[in-house]
């Protein structure tokens, strides 16, 4: 059988990595828009009529925009942008965050796909809130790095035309548009400070987490807790540090749908940083995208990834 699927907003860098991770599929059928006809509301609504899920890669104000257009049609969404990750009927698509995510997933019309500094953070954060190990009223901080691709096509064009930094931090205001669900999907009740910074390289993301150590907080506790969250996850694996090595490559899962999260740190010393790794493209959009859509159509989780 084959399932028909529509993305609005094909063009763009997360839609492009999708379409790519389609195409070619026996089970997948693309709907594609005539280029003319891509802001045409009654071709694109004759589009999502025709889909069985459509995917939204479209700016937060566009994306609205699409949900209102289906009004009345049957077909499921899933939202790439940020507009509707925190909104009430929908669900956020991270499978592995509870026991009960991936049904939700499967049962849902509307999808919020998960941001990629969000994933990361959530990854760590959320197990270690549901295991004591971070009180909810705790402030902590997320320090993190992308590759220049998730800053969008400007700041694409920046890097291709060698006029950007090699490196530079940003959103230092603390209104970060992934702050919102962190707060929501972790359990923390005081906002963390969060630090994310852009590299000279195009994809890749590695998301640090420092905390204090005492009490049941080691580094054996933090890595269970974790371990245990994930057993038997496709695509997130919690690493032990040794593995990992002294210097943790933000670029190292680019390409896949996979995310490693480890525990380093000293319990002499009373430091540890949790540290996630994954592909800001992949995990952290693309790869999600059709993980999710993977899990809505009820077939095997990791097709085309």
């Amino acid at each position: 059988m084959s399932h028909k699927v529509f993305i609005d907003g094909e063009a763009g860098t997360t839609g492009l990595q999708i379409r790519d991770r389609l195409e070619g599929r026996d089970d997948i059928d693309l709907i594609r828009i005539d280029h003319a006809l891509r802001k045409d509301a009654d071709a694109r609504r004759a589009c999502f009529e025709a889909a069985d899920i459509a995917i939204l890669c479209l700016p937060d104000d566009a994306a609205r925009e699409a949900v209102a257009m289906t009004a009345g049609l049957s077909v499921r969404l899933i939202d790439a942008s940020t507009a509707h990750r925190v909104s009430p009927g929908w669900v956020y698509g991270f499978p592995e965050l509870t026991p009960e995510a991936r049904q939700q997933t499967a049962a849902a019309r509307y999808v919020a796909n998960p941001g990629c500094y969000a994933t990361g953070s959530i990854a760590m954060i959320r197990p270690l809130v549901d295991a004591g190990l971070i009180a909810p009223e705790e402030a902590v901080s997320i320090n993190a790095v992308s590759g220049y691709t998730g800053g969008g096509n400007a700041l694409i064009g920046e890097y291709e035309a060698g006029t950007a930094p090699d490196a530079f931090l940003y959103a230092l205001a603390q209104s970060h548009k992934h702050i919102p669900e962190i707060m929501a999907l972790t359990g923390l009740g005081v906002q963390p400070v969060f630090a994310p910074s852009v590299g000279n390289f195009a994809q890749g993301m590695a998301v640090s987490l420092p905390l204090h150590l005492g009490g049941r907080r080691t580094l054996s506790s933090l890595h269970t807790a974790l371990a245990e969250r994930y057993a038997g996850a496709e695509f997130v694996r919690v690493r032990e540090a040794e593995e990992v090595g002294a210097r943790v490559d933000p670029t190292a899962l680019n390409g896949t749908n996979m995310l490693d999260i480890s525990v380093h740190g000293d319990d002499a010393a009373g430091c540890a940083v949790v540290v996630a790794v994954l592909d800001n493209l992949g995990k952290g959009a693309s790869g999600a995208a059709v993980q999710n859509l993977n899990i809505m159509l009820g077939i095997d989780e990791g097709a085309g990834l």
